[in-house]
């Protein structure tokens, strides 16, 4: 299986073991490693958004990691534009781009374009974002279903995110999010990815959750996120949503015990694998599913 002409795209759930696997294969088909995981891009967050290890650097070159600071605003289409100027960087120099990460929409853009939706004012999106706590997830999907008919066989009932996000653009531009949607195009051509989502049993992935969390702890999480609290970030910026922020602030206030800390985060990232997962099934049936039992075969045949 030749490889080498290929963007290789590889995405699975949180703590599915992405990175070990990029980097064997990169040393085998002379690639180099992207960032597509949309919390490893800050410098403040490196234990917090399980950034590869200064060791990991040393093995194979990483691109778009740990370059942002947390207090500026960093969109999807901020990572696109640097995404490709990286891809096509590396084809100059005969490497095979690898791009690595668990966030669906990086790779949807890359794939698929991205849409060029108009600016939504931030005092706006805050007013959504309101809306949506005072009437609550279940409310205030109902609510976007009426606004937009949409998206009801589009989006999940817990995917908030993309739930505020549609109730944006339409309240805003008076379209629908999948009208704008309509008209994109990548610049890439199918034929140009291998793609790859690594297929990781729930079970074992829950106990490889629960050991992240705790070594996460053990190695300095809790100093990371006082030093981010220090930073006074507004709630609204993306760093700010990065799970254990928010926990080990409650931890540090309100005097919750380290225990109930680590099975706090470990719920929280439970929750994000399932939703990545869901993700996959929605929008990644043209992907090569591999069982994270087979990579090493996989390996082998490349």
């Amino acid at each position: 299986m030749d490889l080498k002409s290929k963007i290789i795209l590889i995405y699975g759930p949180t703590a599915s073991g992405k990175s070990k696997f990029a980097i064997k294969l990169a040393k085998k088909i002379n690639g180099e490693i992207i960032n597509a995981d949309s919390m490893q891009v800050y410098k403040e967050l490196k234990i917090l958004s399980a950034r590869p290890l200064k060791v990991d650097y040393k093995k194979i070159k990483h691109h778009l990691y740990g370059f942002q600071s947390a207090k500026k605003n960093f969109s999807s289409g901020d990572w696109l534009k640097l995404v490709k100027q990286k891809i096509f960087y590396l084809k100059k120099r005969k490497k095979t781009p690898i791009l690595v990460g668990g966030t669906g929409l990086y790779f949807k853009i890359l794939t698929e374009g991205l849409v060029q939706i108009p600016n939504i004012p931030i005092k706006f999106r805050q007013k959504v974002r309101n809306l949506h706590i005072k009437l609550g997830t279940k409310k205030f999907f109902l609510k976007l279903n009426k606004l937009d008919p949409k998206t009801i066989d589009h989006i999940n009932p817990s995917d908030t995110q993309r739930a505020i996000r549609a109730y944006e653009i339409k309240s805003y531009t008076k379209k629908s999010m999948y009208d704008w949607f309509k008209n994109t195009k990548s610049d890439f051509e199918k034929g140009d990815f291998f793609k790859i989502y690594i297929d990781y049993p729930r079970e074992k992935l829950i106990g490889q959750i629960n050991t992240r969390a705790a070594n996460m702890i053990k190695v300095g999480a809790i100093l990371e996120a006082k030093k981010f609290i220090k930073l006074k970030i507004p709630r609204i910026k993306t760093a700010y949503k990065a799970i254990g922020v928010k926990d080990i602030k409650d931890y540090l206030e309100k005097g919750i015990q380290k225990h109930e800390l680590i099975e706090k985060i470990s719920i929280k990232t439970r929750q994000y694998a399932k939703r990545q997962t869901t993700w996959a099934r929605g929008n990644m049936s043209d992907w090569n599913k591999i069982k994270s039992s087979d990579l090493n075969k996989f390996l082998k045949k490349v």
